[in-house]
């Protein structure tokens, strides 16, 4: 299988207006930042959380907790990665109990995702609400579940890949659609 770039959809600047939009809509739709967390899905929720999170100190003047979360042993697909998958650490280090978390993830596709990041969390305790914040929403769903905060609808074909760049991880930030070639 081999990737080919269509289209780039947000280069830095975008990402960055986008995150910031996220931020504001955060704050107002829960009337400030009072009992407010943010987590990331481990590996580019990670970077966006911490994002959100310096976007909304800088507007409200509060430090908003962040954590990461592996949901590698949740995924409903384990045994379709590898024989072997990569477990990371959940680095949450924070009480969840009676928060409302903001869940951030890059791209929202299926659903399944979010799915097996919403059970990692209710392992970690009872928060009072999940909020889900992603930078892309593909469609595609197949679980019925919804973003709160999205930085770009993107309608998509299924063979068409939404791949999210960030500089922490991949050294710059995009977003770019590739199509798979057939060889």
């Amino acid at each position: 299988m081999e990737l080919r770039d269509k289209t780039q959809i947000m280069d830095a600047v975008a990402m960055k207006r986008a995150l910031t939009r996220i931020s504001h809509e955060i704050i107002e739709r829960n009337k400030g930042v009072d009992n407010l967390v943010l987590v990331g899905i481990r590996r580019r929720g990670g970077p966006l959380a911490a994002r959100l999170a310096e976007r909304i100190e800088e507007i409200e003047g509060v430090k908003i907790p962040v954590g990461i979360l592996d949901i590698t042993l949740y995924r409903d697909d384990l045994t379709l990665l590898a024989a072997q998958p990569q477990v990371h650490r959940t680095e949450v280090n924070f009480d969840v109990n009676d928060k409302t978390i903001v869940l951030v993830d890059d791209v929202l596709f299926t659903g399944r995702t979010v799915r097996a990041a919403m059970d990692a969390l209710i392992d970690l305790g009872r928060p009072k609400s999940i909020e889900l914040a992603v930078l892309v929403d593909r469609g595609h769903r197949e679980l019925p579940i919804k973003a709160d905060f999205i930085g770009k609808n993107v309608p998509t074909a299924r063979q068409e890949i939404i791949s999210v760049m960030v500089e922490e991880i991949d050294g710059q930030d995009g977003v770019t659609i590739q199509e798979i070639i057939d060889t």
